[in-house]
């Protein structure tokens, strides 16, 4: 790909999220109120929560009396909570105690922005300053200044101690970029303005290619005037649709996306999607400079393709997500408080279906509208295609917000879709486990999953690729891993994904690392004993801020703590896991829970009584799961994987594993094939071979049987020793039985 011959980046994994000590450049000077700010920040004494700071601030961690300070990089991939987490009741509280006015909105606090000369007046105009009511995250969307809560206490605190009015928009100066840092930035700018000024508006283009183009792309029913009005353009040498990000004061180009289109083998079309810059930093919401002040209605879409149809075909303001049905960053909300009605169309399917109801709760349940899938309500751009009224579609939308009592006239069409999209409510399917495919049908939102297995057997392992299989298709996923460190568990997890030893061959860890960068995956920083309410707190505050899809927590029993020692375990134990049951129901997300098992004897498998605890966790659970081990057995077939409770359809079964040591993957072993063995023809035909089917080999196997047990019976009779004969004889040894005579025997002789 173009991506990867232009932007040459090394990256240290996880590396971004340990402490390191900076000092400021002498041509970087703090301003004084800055400095008061910093100066300001000793009166905290917790750690300030990493996902709250803005990409590319500064972040005070700890602030001592000698005066050193210490400042941490923003790590998308690592997650704390702080030990006090910010609710909106203190917000509003903090923020009249200032005197600060404020207006209630829909995800967001409106305030005026102390950003801004106040000459303007404090009418609702000047309500430029957001505040985020879940995170506290602020952005003045006039001068793009965003920062923490933390950063907006101190920024007070400096206004009300020097009388302050406002402050310039440069009192929270950039976190002072490396030399690397500083050359990549500048190559991915140089990369955008050379990808839009090589790109060619369709209006440009012959109306052969144009058409073709469009064709391959199915956007043939899109005018040159749509695309001329949103930007889109034809990149040539990749033959791909150019769609650009314009933001900022003077609505300058800041990124660009590229949609590629490829044929696969069985002749089908398939498209892929590239930015620059790299998707964790391309925050976009396509065709919002087109949106007017004075619109109060917006349709929100998953692909800029169907943007493009809904606003042709209806009129309405229509923008689309950065990244599709995958996520709803947080940062992109204020942007959207203006409208009283937001119309969700993110997809046809089931999977767009589910991301609607989520964002849906982000946005705010009341004023959201979402357009169901179905044969007769596509996506937007297939709508467009088939001739229907899109404007008709939008407007009989169904209300997000729901009562507490239904009746099922209002559950009816939720069954029908169920019933006429089986294998998408199924769930994701595993790529690298066709066999739990086959017995659990997929991985499925809201649902409780309890793993166990004996110690040592690869629990930790096994689980990490199978949540890594989902996290590769676009499954965001948390890993709260408190028996081993990240890094480690990020080695583990990165060999599995190279499905290679990287030690080994140290020169391809870039692009290794580079790629296992761009995956939807998260660590918690929690290790040891920890406090069940931190972490349902940061799983909670995980979902809202990365839309996450699949928590794994490794294990159960490091949250059960040791400071309660007076409490049974065992009803600890049973609130833990109807605090992961709620949780799971309740956001929409997949709990993957490792417990462990009672002591049982080597020779003996595990059983779902076998869990340690009550019968709660089998008894919350829709899946359990159980990695079977045979410690007394060496040869292949020691482990297999018994899925000992399905809720979902009830079938259940047990598969064998295979435990690949130089990838660290497990792999189904494949059964039930035709073995062809190759036999030797007649000698005159020399070294000449024939293969033979399954049914010949199973009556020549006959044959060799029969054949081997009558030369094995001719080997014993050859070897078996003579019986000695003690019957008295004759005189010429005749023999002579007790009851013969001696005249008798001369007669007989």
């Amino acid at each position: 790909m173009w991506r990867s011959r232009f932007l040459k980046r090394t990256t240290c994994l996880l590396q971004a999220g340990a402490q390191r000590t900076l000092m400021l450049p002498p041509e970087r000077c703090l301003s004084s109120s800055l400095v008061r700010v910093l100066l300001l920040r000793q009166r905290y004494t917790r750690f300030v929560f990493p996902s709250y700071c803005p990409r590319g601030h500064l972040i005070v961690t700890s602030l001592p009396n000698c005066g050193a300070r210490s400042y941490k990089r923003d790590a998308k991939s690592i997650l704390e909570f702080p030990v006090d987490p910010i609710t909106v009741t203190d917000i509003k509280q903090y923020l009249r105690s200032k005197a600060v006015p404020f207006n209630d909105g829909y995800s967001c606090l409106h305030a005026p922005s102390i950003f801004l000369d106040s000459v303007a007046g404090t009418g609702k105009d000047n309500f430029k300053m957001f505040i985020d009511k879940t995170t506290g995250q602020f952005l003045c969307k006039e001068t793009l200044v965003e920062g923490s809560w933390e950063d907006l206490q101190d920024c007070l605190e400096v206004m009300q101690k020097e009388e302050q009015a406002s402050l310039s928009p440069d009192v929270l100066l950039g976190y002072p970029e490396s030399l690397e840092e500083r050359e990549e930035n500048e190559q991915e700018l140089r990369e955008v303005q050379r990808i839009w000024s090589s790109a060619v508006p369709f209006s440009d283009l012959p109306d052969e290619e144009a058409q073709l183009i469009k064709t391959m792309f199915q956007i043939g029913k899109i005018s040159n005037a749509t695309l001329k009005k949103f930007g889109v353009r034809l990149f040539k040498p990749t033959k791909s649709l150019v769609f650009p990000w314009f933001s900022g004061r003077d609505s300058s180009l800041r990124g660009v996306k590229l949609l590629s289109a490829q044929s696969t083998e069985s002749g089908a079309v398939s498209y892929t999607e590239a930015t620059v810059p790299k998707a964790s930093s391309y925050n976009s919401l396509f065709g919002l400079p087109l949106v007017g002040r004075m619109d109060s209605e917006v349709v929100l879409t998953g692909r800029e393709v169907d943007t493009l149809a809904v606003s042709q075909a209806t009129g309405l303001p229509s923008v689309a997500l950065p990244r599709g049905v995958n996520t709803l960053p947080p940062a992109l909300l204020p942007y959207l408080e203006q409208f009283k009605r937001v119309t969700l169309w993110l997809g046809g399917d089931m999977r767009s279906w589910e991301a609607s109801k989520i964002f849906s709760r982000k946005l705010g349940l009341k004023r959201c509208s979402l357009v169901r899938p179905g044969d007769f309500q596509p996506c937007p751009l297939e709508a467009l295609g088939q001739g229907k009224n899109l404007a008709r579609i939008v407007k009989a939308s169904i209300p997000a917000s729901h009562k507490s009592i239904v009746s099922f006239r209002q559950l009816r069409d939720d069954v029908y879709g169920e019933l006429a999209n089986t294998e998408q409510v199924a769930g994701v399917k595993w790529t690298r486990f066709p066999e739990l495919n086959r017995i659990m049908k997929g991985h499925r939102k809201g649902e409780l999953t309890v793993f166990t297995g004996p110690t040592g057997s690869g629990k930790t392992t096994f689980i990490s690729e199978f949540a890594l299989d989902l996290c590769m298709q676009d499954v965001n996923t948390l890993w709260g891993s408190f028996e081993i460190n990240n890094v480690r568990l990020a080695k583990i997890m990165l060999t599995q994904f190279a499905m290679q030893r990287l030690e080994e061959n140290l020169g391809e860890y870039d692009r290794w690392a580079d790629r296992f960068e761009d995956l939807p995956l998260y660590f918690m920083t929690f290790h040891g004993q920890q406090n069940i309410k931190a972490v349902l707190d940061t799983m909670q505050h995980a979902v809202y801020l990365y839309d996450i899809n699949h928590v794994v927590i490794d294990n159960l029993q490091f949250m059960m703590g040791q400071e309660n020692l007076s409490v049974d375990k065992f009803a600890v134990q049973d609130h833990i896991i109807g605090a992961f049951r709620k949780f799971a129901t309740n956001s929409g997300c997949h709990v993957t829970l490792i417990i462990h098992p009672r002591k049982e004897e080597d020779d003996r498998e595990l059983q779902t009584a076998s869990i340690f605890g009550t019968a709660k966790a089998s008894q919350e659970a829709d899946n359990v799961l159980i990695l079977q081990e045979k410690k007394l057995v060496t040869c292949p077939g020691r482990r297999s994987l018994q899925v000992a409770k399905n809720r979902f359809d009830g079938d259940v079964g047990i598969f064998p594993l295979e435990f690949i040591k130089a990838s660290l993957t497990f792999s189904t072993p494949i059964r039930g094939k035709t073995k062809l063995r190759k036999v030797k023809a007649d000698k005159a035909e020399g070294s000449e071979r024939e293969e033979i089917s399954g049914e010949t080999v199973k009556k020549d196997e006959t044959v060799r049987k029969k054949e081997a047990s009558v030369a094995k019976e001719k080997l014993v009779k050859l070897e078996r020793p003579p019986k000695v004969d003690k019957t008295p004889r004759g005189p010429k040894g005749s023999a002579v039985g007790k009851g013969t005579s001696l005249a008798e025997g001369k007669k007989q002789t």
